[in-house]
């Protein structure tokens, strides 16, 4: 992924913004609201990269501009090397928006017949593709049910099917797991999960930061339009890690040793059965060596402490609103 607005096509890509920004005009005197301010990333193949963000902080807005159902104000989207437009790219391609909607008389299976028939599919490969999705997610009992009678997470059920009907390489979802009941969001990630090991890859928002950890391996964090972190979800939580997690052998007279790691500003000492545990500001490890060496102490090993994704999503979005740009947004 690219973390700056520098941009370079690759032939491993599967999808790409460059400086993509949307803005709209509301109101009577046409007030100008950016929604997507210059946002660029590369997504790779085989990749499962998480969209993620408040409500209201471009994720909508841009996936649109993605999938070109809306032009950005400037800026260019790219699937697979080819323009968003170009019917090539578009085929390989299984999208579920935000809210799916479908006529309500119709059935899952007919649903799915029609979708594929918009790709060409023979009768044959629909029935097969049809039984097979509905069984993935869940509704083979209910295919033949009308929609109407359809809760907010078997609707998304459904969603989640049509994307799949043509087999697409890329897969974008816009919150797929919306709606859907603790099992239901629980057969759903395993769904997911099974897509990657199948080799899909996998581009979807959420605002739900356990979603995200659990399924991606890259992330980009908006935040009122603009992208605040990107890049390897593994590498930010290291790189952005401001403590760090020291461990001591335990020596023979512990309190000396307690007592002067204690002098270290924010550091917290505990004692354990194998030695003492040190978490400490990542900027003090030097003081910590210092210690070690002139109490004769036995430092075990010293590594980053990870941040969870919460704590790096909420710190990026601190300094958004601290430094960053004015408040404008959209979903």
């Amino acid at each position: 992924m690219l973390a700056d607005s520098t941009f370079t096509a690759d032939s491993d890509s599967v999808l790409e913004l460059s400086r993509l920004s949307k803005t709209f005009r509301v109101g009577f005197w046409a007030r100008q609201v950016p929604a997507v301010r210059d946002v660029s990333l590369v997504m790779r193949r085989g990749e499962s990269l998480g969209y993620l963000g408040p409500n209201g902080s471009g994720k909508t807005t841009s996936i649109k501009c993605l999938l070109a159902l809306i032009a950005p104000s400037s800026g260019t989207a790219r699937i697979f090397g080819r323009p968003t437009s170009d019917p090539l790219a578009r085929a390989r391609i299984g999208y579920l928006p935000e809210s799916p909607y479908f006529y309500d008389y119709l059935t899952p299976s007919e649903v799915l017949d029609y979708v594929g028939k918009l790709y060409g599919l023979d009768a044959a490969t629909r029935k097969q593709r049809s039984r097979l999705l509905l069984g993935l997610v869940g509704l083979d009992l209910d295919a033949k049910r009308p929609l109407r009678g359809f809760s907010k997470g078997m609707l998304q059920r459904v969603g989640i099917a049509q994307s799949l009907v043509a087999d697409p390489d890329l897969l974008i979802w816009d919150e797929p797991l919306s709606g859907l009941d603790p099992m239901g969001r629980k057969e759903i990630r395993e769904l997911m999960a099974e897509l990657r090991r199948q080799g899909k890859s996998l581009f979807f928002s959420s605002h739900v930061l356990t979603d995200i950890e659990a399924l991606c391996d890259a992330v980009c964090i908006l935040d009122r339009g603009e992208a605040v972190a990107q890049g390897k979800l593994s590498e930010l939580l290291a790189k952005d890690a401001l403590e760090s997690e020291a461990v001591l052998d335990l020596p023979t007279d512990p309190a000396p040793a307690i007592t002067a790691l204690q002098a270290i500003a924010s550091a917290l000492v505990t004692t354990t059965a194998s030695g003492l545990r040190v978490v400490l500001p990542t900027a003090s490890i030097g003081h910590l060596c210092k210690i070690t060496l002139d109490n004769q102490l036995s430092l075990r090993e010293i590594s980053p402490r990870r941040d969870s994704l919460e704590e790096l999503f909420l710190r990026k979005a601190l300094a958004t609103r601290v430094d960053g740009p004015g408040a404008g947004g959209a979903a």
